[in-house]
């Protein structure tokens, strides 16, 4: 096959960490050819999508990524496209899938431009009420205070457009801060921002559960350092094994239906206390974490996975 990867600069990724690189690395192992392209690079002459693309590679030793020849490619020739730019979803990101949506139904999309502008990674999950903790959107501050009081007076804001736990912070409905932390949230009342009740279980840690096309690929537990309450990777917490209980197989069986119509193939739930907190469709993270503790290679079954959409006779 051919992969396009729509992505942010290779030197960017961790080569540890980073599920892009294990993407890229599972996709040489098996034989296919991958070429890399920043969102801006993207172009529309017509309606025919095209790019500014490199080869790309990756290795097991520094500087763990190279780059190949450069070419000008329609992306309708690629048989996949792995849209990975990481957050924020911004104009130019918008942009990017308003592009690409000229290529559906021509190629393989992880995941699908239109999926990903309709599911914002803290909205979306406003679809399953059922599964959610106690939450308010809102730019109203007397709204925000409100709901803080009725949920026991401890809270956590967070922005829409926030990823890595950027932004998130605790509100204490008695801190002389409260008001501060809500304007700066919601640019004075200008700006929706997202208020949910707090969860003790937290303090144990944030499952990111992985799915593939519905269906998990497995759990890591993201346990928060002694003097945070965030979770993320991003911000310093720890990872472990983990499995899913039954109840949260019961929240991936009640949403999986809609990811998969909104083709959100590759997606991360986040769960506090068996509650769905955030779904994570832009660049969902965690698969090495998981690799290493199941003493597997589940990027591999994303790619096999693509390669069955891209055989003959299947349906993109």
């Amino acid at each position: 096959m051919r992969i396009l990867y729509v992505m942010d600069p290779l030197e960017n990724m961790s080569p540890t960490k980073d599920t892009t690189f294990a993407f890229l690395r599972a996709s040489s192992a098996r034989g296919h050819q991958s070429f890399h392209c920043l969102p801006h690079f993207l172009s529309l002459r017509g309606n025919r999508v095209m790019a500014h693309v490199r080869e790309a590679s990756v290795g097991e030793e520094p500087p763990y990524h190279a780059y190949g020849p450069r070419s000008v490619v329609a992306v309708e020739d690629m048989d996949a496209v792995f849209i990975r730019k990481d957050p924020p979803f911004d104009s130019a990101y918008l942009y990017a899938t308003l592009c690409l949506e000229q290529v559906r139904g021509k190629t393989v999309f992880i995941n699908d431009p239109r999926g990903l502008r309709e599911a914002n990674e803290k909205l979306y999950a406003m679809n399953f009420p059922a599964w959610t903790p106690a939450t308010l959107v809102s730019s109203r501050p007397d709204d925000i205070r409100h709901f803080v009081a009725q949920v026991g007076g401890k809270a956590v804001i967070k922005p829409l457009d926030g990823a890595g736990g950027s932004g998130v912070l605790l509100l204490f409905l008695e801190d002389r801060n409260f008001r501060a932390i809500v304007d700066t949230l919601t640019a004075e009342g200008s700006r929706l921002a997202m208020v949910q009740e707090f969860l003790p279980a937290v303090t144990e840690g944030d499952k990111r559960v992985l799915l593939l096309n519905g269906e998990p690929l497995g759990a890591i537990l993201r346990v928060p350092r002694s003097d945070e309450f965030r979770a993320n990777i991003h911000v310093g917490g720890d990872t472990k094994p983990a499995d899913l209980t039954q109840r949260e197989r019961e929240v991936v069986a009640a949403i999986a239906p809609r990811l998969v119509a909104d083709g959100l193939y590759f997606v991360g739930l986040d769960l506090i206390g068996e509650r769905l907190t955030e779904i994570n469709v832009t660049s969902p993270t965690g698969i090495q974490e998981l690799g290493r503790f199941t003493g597997t290679y589940p990027e591999d079954k994303v790619i096999a996975w693509v390669e069955s959409r891209c055989s003959p006779g299947s349906a993109r």
